[in-house]
């Protein structure tokens, strides 16, 4: 009897199991095709797609007249044109506008039209509600992104003629990946006060103003600190360089846009060997050269790892607050 009752009360939790797996699974592909077929996702492929090829063909110039192939594939990424930025320029500025536009509304929307309690009163855990959001978001995101990147490489590869390395396409991929972590960060956060504010619009207005703050003042702020704590005036200005400085990199690697902008750039552009701080005595007997792909990652291995915590962190916080918050009719 039992043995009986035990293995019924296993089969009806293994059901229940697979029944709430099942409903997680409908959940997140409801919200991935609500994507695909939202207005607003279509306006964000349009715009970016145009932006892609605008940086492309101002990057076309700079390409012809280079002086030599090599690299010449990332070129296409980083080149600037005469009064156009790089694709990776324009990436780093309106990649967090995709994050916040796919994130901002996702919980308070369906509080806000009466669908949430309906959601949670389904056969599923409650919790897959704000997973499959989340989930759903970032696997458009990732779609957008890796598809802006081919576009870039497939136009610009039919122009120059030619083919990318096994090097390249590492640095590339990881690149976009990156791109993706970076996108995703900013959903993160756009959901995380989708879940705390009950407007919609409060929470756009409150992404977008972090958004402008780490992006356009971050830097000001890092130099208007670090010149108070040492200043730069006078004979001693001369010793308080590396404090200053350093002082500085340190509030700067608090914002998500200047991690993301010199890891990217890093995994770009393999001249660049060093990251921070460098001084004379340290070149001196260093080989020209680049550097593979292997040291790269190597450099910006933190920069990645604290990407995906931060990822991870407003993921955690915004899951930790919906579950505990009490959802009303």
């Amino acid at each position: 009897m039992q043995s009986g009752a035990k293995a019924s009360g296993a089969l009806s939790r293994r059901a229940e199991k697979r029944g709430a797996e099942r409903g997680f699974v409908t959940l997140y592909q409801k919200e991935l095709a609500d994507h695909f077929r939202s207005a607003r996702y279509k306006l964000l492929f349009a715009l970016l797609t145009l932006i892609s090829l605008a940086s492309l063909f101002g990057a076309f110039d700079g390409l012809m007249n280079a002086q030599t192939s090599e690299y010449i594939f990332l070129s296409m990424y980083t080149t600037s044109g005469n009064s156009i930025p790089s694709f990776a320029s324009f990436l780093a500025y309106l990649a967090p506008l995709v994050g916040l536009a796919l994130g901002f509304d996702a919980i308070n929307r369906e509080r806000t039209q009466g669908t949430l309690n309906r959601l949670v009163s389904q056969p599923i855990h409650r919790d897959a509600v704000i997973s499959a959001k989340f989930l759903a978001g970032a696997t458009a995101i990732a779609l957008l992104i890796f598809s802006q990147g081919v576009l870039v490489g497939g136009v610009g590869l039919t122009v120059i003629g030619v083919p990318p390395s096994s090097e390249e396409l590492l640095r590339l991929g990881s690149y976009l990946l990156l791109t993706v972590f970076y996108t995703m960060l900013w959903l993160g956060l756009s959901m995380l006060f989708s879940v705390l504010c009950k407007h919609a619009a409060t929470s756009a207005l409150i992404v977008i103003a972090l958004w402008i703050y780490f992006t356009v003042f971050s830097s000001m702020v890092s130099s208007v600190v670090a010149n108070l704590c040492y200043p730069l005036d006078g004979i001693q200005g001369y010793y308080n360089t590396l404090s200053n400085y350093e002082l500085q990199l340190a509030f700067e690697r608090v914002s998500p846009y200047y991690l993301y902008s010199e890891a990217a750039t890093t995994l770009l552009n393999p001249d660049v060997r060093f990251i921070g701080f460098t001084t004379t005595d340290a070149l001196s007997g260093a080989l020209a050269g680049t550097l593979s792909f292997g040291q790269s990652a190597l450099l910006v291995w933190p920069h990645l790892v604290c990407m995906v915590a931060l990822v991870l962190l407003a993921f955690a916080v915004a899951y930790i607050v919906f579950m505990r918050q009490e959802i009303r009719a």
